[in-house]
């Protein structure tokens, strides 16, 4: 090092090879890391004995800096050194597809995986049925209290079984400690080390993909950490305006409700960053959707939909532009915004001036649903909202929404499980199961891609939390619950060729009684045999033996399913939901019309042969 505090480096040659991060190559490995500020770069590890100054990169003249390293293997584990003004920086390379921890070393990874045997095709998307899974609660081994990839794949089978064809798990990207959500991650291109690191999501991947199951990632890209976090001030710049350095806004820009570390969607290095790792988990783990979170506050800086003047520009067309690479390689993954502002261009196509994504999280359907089915009084159950509801679509296709009562925001947050909001502290109680099953009904029959969370198909009332675990004896206490649940992912997937209109595009809420509190509609894809199919719903505490509706065809309609049937639970009713048959008797601007038996807080399922 000079007298000036300049540093001499030794004559060393950029690496010509492509790529970020970490390349291997036959003999050795390359590093190429952005560090526009940075007077020098260099790699420490075990291949140099942890030398700080032993093997510096070269300068490609363009803000990035590369070496070639022959002593470098896999297993190796290694940090990038930046010298600063009287300190040394060590950072983790940004790209390190695994770590020790989030704040430990990054390591060689091995990128092998024997993918023998997937010849997994991704389900059409109005077929989709989503179990969303948080891998750290969903199960575990005994004598452990956080769970791992390993531990999710003895349940597969069981969700294939469920009906489960697609599972959306809650970010895996490395965060501080064990415990988290996910949505604070410190290492974007690593997998949790806590859960298993980038071999645990292979395996995981692949024995889903055996099981018929789609894989379904959530991704942060709203703000970074904010903890563990070595791309702020990376290579040691900021400034009073620009605090977290190169990869962040300026200081008003990257506020966001989790910290001030909103990413640059404007700086070109961090778009390619970012896209990159979009398309790292699609290719490397053969992951076949994508599900954004909190994209409001990409497109906008105090995310507000209703406030134009802080929108985003930058973050917008970089959502265009992931979604279009994504759609002219990979056309059949999805892409889901979890916006929550019921902005139909989240899913309009990027030609016509939309985000382009496959789907949005609806909160025009969560709400008035789950108000409706937790709100204490028959009286205050809205069943025009109800209506409007089921209504709702996104650019004219059914599947550009994903539809669900529970979540893992639903799930906490201020909030309890559905069985809870119903009757809180009794979440077994009889209200509990007839109106928690009442909403898993409009979930399943309704226009869009139906989503549960973890632990809801057997009546789970805890909190949810990240240090607790599901309780899967729930599974034998609530068996019924659960085979309800069975019953309608087969009937809208269906399995037996008799409710294929609720797969299909076309509604019709033809009959609405806000006094009584019923409402049926009838789905169809095609229309005929097996496709026509009529739902009915009631929301209130009492039962019909005989009440009238509109058909759209004459003839025998079968029940095909009872949310009252006793096989459920022993406390239903039971004796209600008969077949019956539509007369030519116009009715709810239908050219039938027939009578049906339905119980309390139910809903009936006909179709005919």
């Amino acid at each position: 090092m000079a007298s000036d505090n300049t540093i001499v480096l030794p004559v060393v040659l950029p690496s010509t090879r492509p790529g970020m991060g970490t390349i291997l190559y036959p003999g050795g490995v390359a590093f190429r890391v952005w560090a526009p500020f940075a007077r020098a770069v260099y790699a420490a590890g075990t291949f140099n004995q942890w030398n700080p100054e032993s093997q510096p990169f070269a300068s490609e003249g363009n803000g990035y800096w590369s070496v070639e390293i022959p002593a470098a293997k896999i297993g190796d584990q290694y940090l990038f050194v930046v010298p600063g003004a009287g300190e040394r920086l060590w950072r983790k390379n940004p790209y390190a597809s695994e770590v020790v921890n989030s704040a430990g070393n990054a390591i060689i990874h091995d990128p092998d995986f024997d993918w023998t045997g997937d010849e997994f095709v991704m389900p059409p998307w109005n077929e989709l049925v989503i179990y969303e899974m948080h891998v750290g609660t969903f199960n575990d081994v005994p004598g452990e209290d956080l769970g791992h990839f390993s531990e999710t794949i003895p349940k597969l089978p069981y969700l294939r079984d469920l009906g489960i064809n697609a599972i959306e798990i809650m970010p895996v990207m490395e965060f501080p400690t064990d415990y988290s959500w996910g949505y604070n991650p410190s290492q974007p291109f690593s997998v949790e080390s806590a859960l298993g690191g980038p071999q645990g999501l292979y395996q995981f991947v692949k024995a889903a993909h055996l099981q018929g199951i789609a894989v379904i990632m959530d991704v942060v890209y709203n703000h970074f950490g904010p903890s563990d976090l070595d791309l702020w001030r990376f290579d040691g710049w900021s400034s009073a305006d620009h605090d977290g350095g190169i990869y962040f806004y300026d200081n008003d820009r990257a506020r966001t409700p989790w910290g001030g570390t909103r990413p640059d969607y404007g700086r070109p290095e961090v778009r390619q960053f970012i896209r990159d790792n979009a398309l790292f988990w699609l290719n490397k783990y053969r992951i076949d959707g994508l599900r954004f979170d909190s994209v409001v506050n990409i497109r906008n800086r105090n995310g507000n939909n209703n406030d134009p003047g802080s929108d985003l520009p930058d973050g917008w067309n970089l959502l265009q532009w992931i979604n279009n690479e994504i759609r002219a390689t990979q056309p059949w993954k999805i892409t889901i915004a979890e916006d929550l502002q019921n902005n139909e261009w989240i899913t309009k196509d990027t030609g016509a001036g939309g985000a382009g994504f496959g789907s949005q999280w609806d909160a025009a359907f969560v709400h008035p649903i789950r108000r409706a089915i937790t709100v204490a009084n028959d009286v205050e159950r809205d069943m025009y909202a109800v209506r409007d509801a089921l209504y709702q679509r996104y650019d004219g296709d059914m599947v550009r929404r994903v539809i669900y009562t529970e979540s893992h925001d639903e799930d906490a947050n201020g909030h309890q499980r559905v069985p809870e909001e119903i009757w809180p502290g009794n979440a077994g109680s009889w209200y509990s199961r007839k109106r928690s099953t009442l909403g898993a009904a409009m979930v399943f029959t309704a226009p869009g891609i139906p989503m549960i969370f973890q632990g809801q198909e057997f009546l789970e009332n805890s909190y949810f939390r990240d240090v607790e675990l599901l309780d899967w004896s729930k599974l034998d206490t609530y068996a019924g619950i659960h085979l309800l649940y069975r019953d309608l992912m087969r009937l809208r997937q269906n399995w037996f060729n008799t409710t294929r209109g609720l797969r299909g595009q076309n509604l019709n809420v033809h009959h609405v009684n806000q006094t009584d509190k019923v409402i049926a509609f009838h789905r169809w894809e095609s229309g005929g045999a097996g496709d026509d199919v009529i739902v009915i719903a009631n929301f209130g505490n009492r039962s019909y033996d005989s009440y009238a509706i509109g058909f759209p065809r004459e003839g025998l309609w079968r029940v095909r399913f009872n949310s009252d049937w006793q096989g459920y639970s022993a406390e239903f009713g039971n004796q209600l939901g008969y077949d019956t048959t539509a007369f030519a008797n116009p009715m709810d601007g239908l050219p039938f019309s027939a009578n049906v038996g339905i119980g309390p807080y139910s809903t009936l399922i006909l179709s005919q042969d």
